[in-house]
């Protein structure tokens, strides 16, 4: 399906959408600047029909059993949107700044490109508020296994406010149907890819040189641990996390590094763990999401046993979950789904290890002495990850938190410098 101009449009209408596009957004483009306001108005009341349960009967086709948007819907409310802009463009981001000789102007990009991720619902539909937030015409080509929700979202949006209509279209556009992709890029202004390193090759490949490319690239997060606050409550939030992200986000925790060098407690570690790790899953798994933490930690064991790389390995295997205690200090992709890895990585070391991912960290969820937090907490920043939290809390939202260390706002923006 497409969202075009407010309406959902069968594929078969998407070739003769795309050879009249051009001109549609150029007729946006010459008309009135969208404005922040019209857009926060939509989406706080938008956002507050769906706290009020208008649309459960809708999410529930879309969303798997048991999952909701709790952590989304707050940052749908209009304070959580004022300030996001607040934070990443300054006080009334929009108006001239008179200079000397000069008056600078704050414009949209123009026409943004997004290639959205898929490994959350609701990604989509958020890369999209970001373009309209500036005031951008925002093209978005939907991920494989989206079933519909984002174009759900958009329509609503649209009905909510009909005004928002001409800056937004989306397609369910496979990324082999490269001509038609390369058709969109060329519209566009600026191109925004979400994902690993081939999703970010094929997206260089697609922006001319007059095409401005923004990657929002894979990231790796992971657990610290150096010494307790609340030992047992602070494994058990540490545990429900990586069951109930499925390590599947960038802010998911594939690693536990543990400040230590002493192989037997690394073992003592990963005992006192896995219980905590086996309660979590049993109240969020049900068989099915049992059955695929099993086959994904068996699949990740096999492969390794195949390659010879399980020398000074020790796996700990629960009910739908495991613990692998790894000899190397290296951040990496776990097996996911429940099965995380754990490795030895004194303070000393943590800089080295950690800089050989460099341009890939996101999050590291610490748990520590309080009277030591600061002075890690700098030390994690300066190794460069771009987050520190409460481990329970890595994949948390916070209004107007940065991504990946940058504000994606400011990017979306151009200035125009004006002669007086």
């Amino acid at each position: 399906m497409i969202f075009a101009q407010g309406k959902l449009l069968p594929d078969t209408q998407g070739k003769a959408l795309l050879e009249g596009l051009e001109a549609r957004l150029n007729a946006v483009r010459a008309g009135p600047p969208l404005e922040a306001e019209t857009v926060i108005a939509a989406v706080d009341a938008l956002g507050r029909r769906l706290e009020r349960g208008e649309f459960d009967a809708l999410l529930a086709r879309f969303l798997p059993a048991g999952m909701g948007l709790g952590e989304l819907l707050p940052l749908l409310r209009r304070e959580s949107l004022e300030a996001k802009l607040a934070a990443e463009l300054g006080p009334d981001p929009f108006a001239p700044r008179e200079r000397a000789k000069t008056t600078a102007q704050v414009l949209p990009l123009g026409v943004l490109f997004h290639i959205a991720p898929g490994n959350m619902p609701g990604l989509p539909v958020y890369t999209a508020l970001e373009g309209l937030l500036t005031g951008n015409v925002n093209l978005i080509k939907l991920p494989h296994g989206d079933k519909g929700l984002s174009l759900a979202a958009f329509r609503l949006l649209a009905e909510q406010e009909p005004r928002l209509a001409p800056y937004l279209y989306a397609f369910d556009l496979p990324s082999g149907r490269r001509e038609e992709l390369k058709a969109l890029a060329e519209l566009a202004d600026g191109l925004v890819v979400w994902g690993g390193d081939g999703a970010i090759e094929a997206a260089r490949t697609l922006a001319g040189p007059g095409c401005k490319l923004m990657e929002w690239g894979h990231r790796l997060s992971f657990a610290y641990v150096s010494g307790f606050e609340n030992r047992a409550e602070e494994l058990s939030a540490l545990a429900a996390h990586i069951v109930d992200t499925g390590q599947r986000l960038c802010s998911s925790c594939q690693v536990i590094f543990l400040d230590c060098e002493d192989r037997g407690e690394g073992e003592s570690f990963c005992r006192e763990f896995l219980p905590h790790l086996e309660r979590a899953a049993a109240k969020r798994s049900g068989p099915a999401r049992g059955a695929a933490s099993s086959l994904s930690g068996f699949a990740a064991l096999l492969g390794r046993i195949v390659d010879g790389k399980t020398e000074g390995e020790a796996l700990f295997q629960g009910r739908g979950c495991s613990v692998l205690l790894r000899p190397d200090r290296e951040l990496e992709l776990s097996p996911m789904e429940g099965n995380v890895l754990v490795k030895l990585l004194p303070q000393r070391e943590l800089i080295p290890a950690l800089r050989r991912q460099k341009g890939r960290l996101q999050t590291a969820g610490l748990i520590c002495d309080p009277r030591r937090r600061a002075a890690l907490t700098g030390l994690l920043a300066r190794a460069g990850v771009s987050r520190v939290t409460r481990a329970g809390s890595m994949s948390a939202a916070f209004p107007g938190e940065a991504h990946d260390g940058e504000y994606p706002l400011r990017r979306y923006l151009r200035v125009v410098d004006v002669e007086q």
